[in-house]
C-alpha cells in the first residue's frame, strides 16, 4: 500500500479520490481549507508553504503518489481572476516541484494534475495571460485581465488550466520527473457535477449557458466516475502513460475539435525535432 497525497480533498472529485484510494487500503494525506489533515490556504504563498512542509513531514518524505484537485471556478468578481491563478496554477506548479524529492523517493510514484475541457472549448482565450501564469506571474495575468470586463473569469479559468496542462506536458518528459519514475499527467474533465457546478447552476444566466454546451453523451459527470480514471492514472497499469491529457467530459472536446488533432509534427519544427531525436534534452 502507498502513500498519497490529494489537494481538494475535502469535496467534489478531490474527496471521491480520497475515498477510493482508502478503500484500497492506501493512506491518505489530504489538503484542503477545510475538514483534512492539512489545513492550508492555498490562494497565499504561506499556506502553500505550509502545505508542502506539512505533507513532507506526514509522509516520511515518500510519496507514491499525488492528486492535484484543488481549484477554484470562473464565478463573478473583480478578484476572482488572481484568486484563480493562485490557487489553480501557484497550488499546482509549487506544491508539485516541492514535493518532486519525495515522489523521486519512492521510484514509481504516479501524479495526476486536474485540468478542464475548457482548455480547448473556451474561444479567444488571451495568449499573453497563458504565457504569464505559466511563468508563474499570477498577478500580471490578473492585470492583463482587468480590460475584459464581466468575461475576465472565464478567461482567467480557462488560461489557468491551458498553462498548467502546458506545464505538465513539458514537465513530464524532464529527465528529474520521468527519469526519475514519476509519470505526470493530467485529466480534463468536462461538466461534473461537484460543488463547484452547482453553485453555477444556482445562477440562472450561468445555468442557461451551461445547459446550452454541447455534451454529446448528455447530462453531467459524477464525480465518482472521475475519481475512478484518476485512481486508475495511478495504478501500475499506467506507467507507460507519461505527460498525457485524457480528456472525460461527455465527448465535449470532441464535437468542437475533431479535426484538430492529432495532427502532423510542422515542418516549422523539424530543426527541433531532430534535436531531440538526436538525444538532446527536452
Amino acid at each position: 500500500m502507498g502513500t498519497y497525497v490529494v489537494t481538494g480533498s475535502a469535496s467534489g472529485m478531490g474527496q471521491a479520490v480520497v475515498r477510493r484510494l482508502r478503500d484500497q487500503g492506501h493512506r491518505v494525506v489530504g489538503v484542503d481549507q477545510r475538514d483534512a489533515d492539512v489545513v492550508a490556504d492555498l490562494s497565499t504563498a504561506d499556506g502553500r508553504r505550509h502545505a508542502v512542509e506539512a505533507v513532507l513531514e506526514l509522509s516520511s518524505g515518500v510519496l507514491d503518489g499525488a492528486v492535484m484537485a484543488a481549484g477554484v471556478g470562473p464565478t463573478p468578481g473583480k478578484d476572482r481572476p488572481l484568486l484563480i491563478g493562485r490557487i489553480n496554477v501557484l497550488g499546482v506548479v509549487e506544491l508539485l516541484t516541492a514535493w518532486r524529492p519525495a515522489l523521486a523517493a519512492s521510484g514509481h510514484a504516479k501524479v495526476v494534475v486536474f485540468s478542464s475541457n475548457s482548455t480547448t472549448t473556451t474561444p479567444l482565450v488571451p495568449r499573453p495571460v497563458v504565457n504569464a501564469m505559466l511563468a508563474g506571474d499570477v498577478e500580471r495575468a490578473a492585470r492583463i485581465l482587468s480590460f475584459f470586463g464581466k468575461a475576465a473569469p472565464s478567461f482567467a479559468y480557462a488560461a489557468s488550466k491551458i498553462a498548467v496542462s502546458h506545464w505538465v506536458r513539458r514537465t513530464a518528459v524532464q529527465a528529474e520527473w520521468a527519469g526519475a519514475g514519476i509519470r505526470l499527467n493530467a485529466i480534463a474533465p468536462g461538466a461534473i457535477m461537484t460543488p463547484m457546478l452547482e453553485k453555477q447552476l444556482a445562477t440562472p444566466a450561468e445555468a442557461r449557458l451551461i445547459r446550452r454546451f454541447p455534451v454529446p453523451a448528455g447530462g453531467f459527470g459524477d464525480p465518482d466516475h472521475l475519481a475512478a480514471w484518476a485512481v486508475f492514472m495511478l495504478a501500475d497499469t499506467a506507467e507507460f502513460l507519461c505527460g498525457s491529457v485524457v480528456f472525460v467530459d461527455g465527448g465535449s472536446d470532441a464535437w468542437f475539435r475533431s479535426r484538430d488533432w492529432p495532427r502532423p509534427y510542422p515542418l516549422r519544427g523539424m530543426g527541433s525535432y531532430l534535436q531531440r531525436f538526436k538525444g538532446q534534452a527536452p
